[in-house]
């Protein structure tokens, strides 16, 4: 991907894939790969070896990367997609369903 639509801390919406209509927060995001983290969502089990930080080991439950094509921001309660345009001399994202500049 040339540029990535969705940053970190962005809310975003799953449009695709087992975790469809859910929401949460950007956690990570992966611009080399075109994938996104996102709290809560495409939850894994892990199994774990013992270790200094994790004494017993065992299975945890973690986030996967999805990728950014599965997700769509949510601007207002609403998922929108984003566009790029130029202001005052600065490149801004905005939500296309209203116009409203994101950042």
């Amino acid at each position: 991907m040339s540029t990535m639509k969705i940053k970190k801390g962005d809310t975003v919406k799953v449009i695709a894939g087992k975790d469809k209509d859910k929401e949460g927060k950007v956690v990570a995001v992966d611009p080399k790969n075109g994938k996104v983290t996102v709290e809560g969502i495409n939850m894994v089990t892990k199994h774990t070896k013992p270790s200094a930080a994790n004494q017993n080991g065992g299975i945890i439950q973690k986030e996967a990367p999805i990728d950014a094509s599965n997700v769509m921001y949510v601007h207002k309660g609403k998922a929108t997609r984003v566009g790029f345009k130029v202001e005052n001399g600065k490149k801004v994202r905005f939500a296309k369903s209203t116009g409203d500049v994101i950042d």
